[in-house]
C-alpha cells in the first residue's frame, strides 16, 4: 500500500463539506473529524486517515485504493455499494452503520469492530481479518473467501448460505455459530468436525 505524500492535517473538524465525486489522491489526515460529509461516488486513492472520526458520513458507491483508515471510527455511516481494494483499515470500528453492499478486496482489516453489524451478502476477498469482532454479526449469504479470520471473535455469528472456502475457520464455534448452508471445502470441514472433538476416519 502506498504512503500519503501530502503533508498531514491534524486535528480539524469537517462538517457538511461536499466531496461528491472527487478525486482524493495522496492525502492525509490525522485525528480529524468528519460529520454529515458527503463522499458519494468519490475515489479515495493513496490516502492515510489515521485516528479519525466519521460521523454521518455517506459513502455511498465510492472507490478506496490502497489508502488506510486505521483506527478510525465510523458511526451511522452509509457505505452502500462502497469498495475496498488493498486497504488498510486496523483497529477500525463500525457502529450503526449500512454496510450493505460493500465489496472488499485485498487488504489488512485485522482488530475491525463490526459486532452485531448487518453484513448479509457483503463481499470480503483475500482479506486479513486476524483478530476482528464479528461478534453476533449477521452474515448471511457473504462471501469470505480467503480470509483471514484468525483468531476472529465470532460468538454467535450468523452464517447462513455464506461463502466461506479458503477461509481460516480456526476461530470458528460450529456451536455458537449458524452456519445452515454455509459452503466449505472438506478441508475445512475436517477443521469444524475436530472442534467438535470428532475423529474423522476412512
Amino acid at each position: 500500500m502506498s504512503e500519503a505524500t501530502q503533508d498531514p492535517v491534524e486535528e480539524q473538524r469537517f462538517s457538511r463539506d461536499d466531496w461528491y465525486g472527487e478525486e482524493i489522491t495522496g492525502r492525509h489526515y490525522v485525528r480529524c473529524e468528519f460529520h454529515e460529509v458527503d463522499f458519494s461516488e468519490a475515489v479515495v486513492r493513496n490516502s492515510v486517515f489515521t485516528d479519525c472520526g466519521f460521523g454521518n458520513v455517506r459513502f455511498n458507491a465510492s472507490r478506496h485504493l490502497d489508502s488506510s483508515f486505521a483506527g478510525c471510527a465510523f458511526k451511522r455511516c452509509n457505505f452502500f455499494d462502497a469498495e475496498f481494494t488493498g486497504c488498510k483499515l486496523v483497529g477500525a470500528t463500525f457502529a450503526e452503520c449500512e454496510l450493505r453492499p460493500l465489496r472488499v478486496i485485498g487488504g489488512d482489516w485485522s482488530f475491525a469492530g463490526m459486532a452485531g453489524a448487518d453484513l448479509r451478502s457483503v463481499s470480503f476477498q483475500g482479506v486479513r481479518m486476524r483478530e476482528a469482532d464479528l461478534t453476533g454479526a449477521d452474515c448471511g449469504g457473504a462471501v469470505f473467501a480467503d480470509v483471514d479470520l484468525s483468531a476472529a471473535m465470532l460468538h454467535a455469528v450468523k452464517l447462513p448460505r455464506a461463502e466461506l472456502r479458503g477461509s481460516d475457520l480456526s476461530a470458528l464455534d460450529p456451536l455458537n455459530a449458524e452456519l445452515a448452508g454455509a459452503i466449505v471445502s472438506p478441508e475445512q470441514a475436517a477443521v469444524l468436525v475436530t472442534s467438535l472433538g470428532l475423529q474423522v476416519r476412512a
